[in-house]
């Protein structure tokens, strides 16, 4: 396979000479003077203005359409890295035509960007066979998705984000090499463009402290121990760029808003004396994101002489300021971020404004930069692309191709030439959302407020609801299951289109839906699995199919955002209050227990996750939304109960996702979205069954609270992670519901034997009794296709069958 960053591109396909991503009519660029750069280039004067980063999907998901070309066998290499280019061109163009002075490059990539820092460092897992070269595509995307004799890495949340990043797995034995130039590669192709770009590289810092200890490693082996190993090959990568002609370098370490001890402080001070020399001749931004730093960070960050510039999250960090206020280091540029990377509302720029000019006051006008909270890779695109949203809450919202355009408009502001109807239509905007009927309702906010009285525990005790739930059901040990989807075919991606755009009956789709649930029904029952369900056949995505039948949630056409390689998710905006005006999932449950004499599911996303995999509205506290989620989902669980659905599944996946990143925050947020899911199902019978579900997260740290979640049963990935899980109950951890840890990774083509699926069995028996074990995989197949589902499902039951009878034996 092809190179995945020395080979020379092939030649770039032509672009327009507008910009790709036009601002909304709402929020026009101001006219500048432009300048001819190089033929078809045109690059705005700039004023201090810096975006930390930019969606790599493309603004109609033309990489993830790309990739799934490639690994499907259908186009080249060349075919790829053409798609790749041009979505690289048209952002570096978009920015540069906007008006932005620090344009990042580096920020693109083909899975990952922690991925990209594995193979630069050239620490790549012995399984997959590299011994030195070039990484190329084989090996990359082998580490990031399997292959058929090696197992993929593991992947987990992006701090407290949707987007999943693969875990390094790092040992005394690994031995780094610069082996993939992807850095330079991309700053030089920005540079033939007339970009003079800010390459960006996962500081080293980070990158450890993300990193898993390999296999075979003991897990207090640390990390930080290996700091003096890979830098030598970043300061291979900071001679490689300056030979290059870069003037500036961009550091991405978001670890320093965690709370770090004393000797990771001194690492990182270390680590950045020890690249000096390496430095001397850039400038150097060192960019945090997601929250606060701590004081202690901040005191280590200041004191770095060999930076240029710091870049800090004004949104979300907003105590930065006082420590800002306290102590900045006289002639560093302070890189502000003030438009909000993580949401889609409309930036406030009188507000925003009125922050850099507080910070005029502390480090000077000309020392202050208008940038980016964070990465715009966790919006959706552009805005101009949608046709669903109407007028009033379109006015309501910035995408990343708007932001670009709000952080020029608030830098060109800023530095005196404020565009006063700009603004004056930006107030209109925001005036227009706060007095908007469509946001309140008096009645939810009275329901929500008098949930404060109960802490919405069910009566019974889990054991005593499980002894009642087995007399109903008649389960046998092991009981197998699968977490929900069954593979979302091309067919029926086809058929809900149509349905949507009213180009069948409501009759015809019905009855297709019926049909695929029947065809997943006999599989399930073929191969032997005990608690079905209906593969969600109806549902397009398991937030977006209830957040469209609740008010207060908007959808987009096209605002994807990337979520793992090449899945991508479109989250609903909430806006406004939320109601259930009618039943949801009831008429398809029914449908689907009528077809079988074993227990069917009843399938549904709990609140926190819905919450977590949304666009939140950022005029209420977060858990108020959630409680009122909670209320429509409690009403759906009870309505399932009366239609004689008798096991519930709602679905938290995405709860550890929002745990704060600072540990004096962590304890509130528990206690209201553990308080949430129990809202959901606190009025039903001891005789209904209520499972849940998580998965790709470290779920050890907050064990007691998924306890406190009060769950009969929760299916739980386990395999891609190295059975990380198992350790918490090897610590002593007492575990007394049913719980399904994953015995093999659904994001990978592989397909595990009976025989190791077996063995992860008997791993968990090891440390968890038999009469609560479950057998699943880690997640839903919906990205699987249906002879991968059968094969793996089929050894899965079998493995369960072999392990059940010889517990029988003994």
């Amino acid at each position: 396979m092809g190179q995945l960053a020395l080979q020379r591109l092939p030649p770039l396909a032509s672009l327009p000479r507008r910009p790709p991503s036009l601002p909304p009519p709402s929020l026009p660029c101001a006219t500048v003077s432009r300048r001819p750069l190089r033929p078809g280039f045109y690059v705005a004067r700039a004023m201090s203005s810096h975006i930390v980063g930019y969606p790599r999907i493309g603004p109609k998901r033309e990489l993830k359409f790309a990739l799934e070309s490639f690994w499907d066998g259908k186009t080249s290499v060349d075919d790829l890295q053409n798609v790749a280019a041009n979505v690289r061109k048209s952002i570096w163009k978009h920015m540069a035509d906007t008006g932005i002075k620090y344009i990042p490059s580096n920020t693109f990539s083909y899975y990952d960007q922690m991925l990209d820092t594995t193979a630069m460092l050239g620490a790549v897992p012995s399984r997959y066979g590299w011994e030195s070269g070039e990484i190329g595509f084989d090996i990359y995307f082998s580490m990031a998705r399997g292959n058929a004799s090696a197992h993929a890495m593991e992947m987990t949340k992006w701090f407290d984000t949707n987007y999943h990043y693969i875990v390094p797995e790092l040992g005394p034995n690994v031995k780094f090499s610069y082996a993939s130039h992807k850095a330079v590669v991309e700053f030089k192709e920005a540079k033939a463009l007339g970009i003079d770009s800010v390459p960006v590289l996962i500081g080293p810092m980070t990158y450890l402290l993300l990193s898993k200890p390999a296999k075979g490693v003991d897990k207090s082996f640390c990390l930080l121990s290996l700091i003096d190993r890979i830098l030598p090959v970043y300061k291979e990568v900071l001679a490689d760029l300056k030979s290059a002609g870069a003037r500036w370098i961009q550091f991405d370490e978001p670890i320093l808003v965690m709370d770090l001890d004393t000797s990771q402080l001194q690492a990182f001070s270390d680590a950045y004396s020890y690249m000096e020399s390496s430095l001397a001749g850039l400038n150097v931004l060192i960019a945090t994101y997601f929250a606060d730093v701590p004081a202690e960070s901040y005191k280590t960050l200041m004191s770095l002489k060999c930076v240029t510039g710091f870049g800090f999250d004004l949104v979300r960090g907003l105590e930065t300021l006082d420590l800002i206020k306290m102590n900045f280091p006289r002639g560093k540029l302070l890189f502000a971020g003030v438009v909000d990377g993580r949401n889609i509302w409309a930036n406030d720029l009188s507000a925003s404004l009125k922050t850099l000019q507080t910070l005029e006051d502390i480090v000077g006008k000309e020392k202050v930069v208008v940038s980016t909270s964070c990465s715009l890779l966790h919006t959706a695109v552009d805005l101009v692309n949608e046709i669903k949203l109407d007028k009033e809450l379109k006015s309501w919202l910035a995408f990343a191709a708007q932001k670009v355009v709000e952080v020029n408009a608030l830098a060109k502001s800023f530095s005196g030439a404020k565009d006063e109807a700009l603004f004056s239509s930006n107030s209109m905007r925001q005036a227009s959302r706060r007095s908007s009927p469509r946001v309140t309702n008096a009645a939810v906010q009275q329901d929500v407020a008098a949930l404060k009285k109960s802490d919405h525990h069910r009566s019974t005790e889990v054991s005593v609801r499980l002894q009642a739930q087995q007399k109903k059901l008649n389960l046998p040990a092991l009981p197998t299951t699968t977490i929900g989807s069954f593979p979302q075919t091309t067919d029926l991606r086809r058929i809900r289109r149509e349905f949507k755009a009213k180009k069948i009956s409501e009759v015809d789709y019905v009855q297709t839906i019926k049909e695929e649930y029947e065809k997943v029904v006999k599989l399930q029952e073929e191969l032997g699995i005990d608690v079905l369900v209906h593969g969600e056949a109806e549902r397009n995505d398991m937030v977006e199919f209830f957040g469209e039948q609740l008010s207060g949630f908007a959808f987009t056409s096209n605002g994807w955002v990337q979520s793992y390689g090449s899945r991508c998710v479109k989250p609903p905006i909430i806006y406004g209050d939320i109601t259930r005006p009618k039943a949801m999932t009831v008429f398809w449950s029914s449908m689907a227990q009528k077809m079988t004499q074993h227990p069917m599911k009843g399938m549904l996303t709990g609140p926190v996750t819905i919450l977590n995999w949304s666009f939140v509205r950022n005029d209420q506290p977060r858990h108020e939304t959630c409680f009122q989620i909670a209320l429509a989902i409690k009403d759906e669980v009870e309505d399932l109960e009366k239609a004689g659905v008798t096991v519930i599944q709602i679905d938290e996946a995405a709860l550890r996702e929002g745990l704060p990143l600072r540990k004096s925050e962590q304890k509130f947020y528990l206690d209201w979205a553990v308080h949430a899911f129990r809202i959901t199902n606190c009025g039903v019978q001891d005789t209904t069954q209520i499972h849940t579900h998580m998965c790709y997260s470290n779920f050890n740290d907050i064990i007691h609270s998924i306890i406190d979640m009060d769950a009969d049963v929760i299916t739980i990935e386990n395999s891609r992670s190295d059975e990380k899980l198992l350790s918490v109950f090897h610590e002593g951890v007492k575990y007394g519901a049913g719980i399904g840890p994953g015995v093999y990774d659904i994001h990978s083509p592989r397909i595990p034997s009976t025989e190791e699926m077996a063995e992860r069995i008997n791993k968990m028996l090891a440390v968890l009794d038999s009469k609560v074990l479950w057998v699943n995989p880690d997640c839903g197949l919906k990205t699987r296709n249906y002879s991968e589902v059968k094969s793996a499902l089929s050894n899965m039951v079998a493995a369960a069958k072999l392990i059940r009878s010889q517990l029988n034996k003994s």
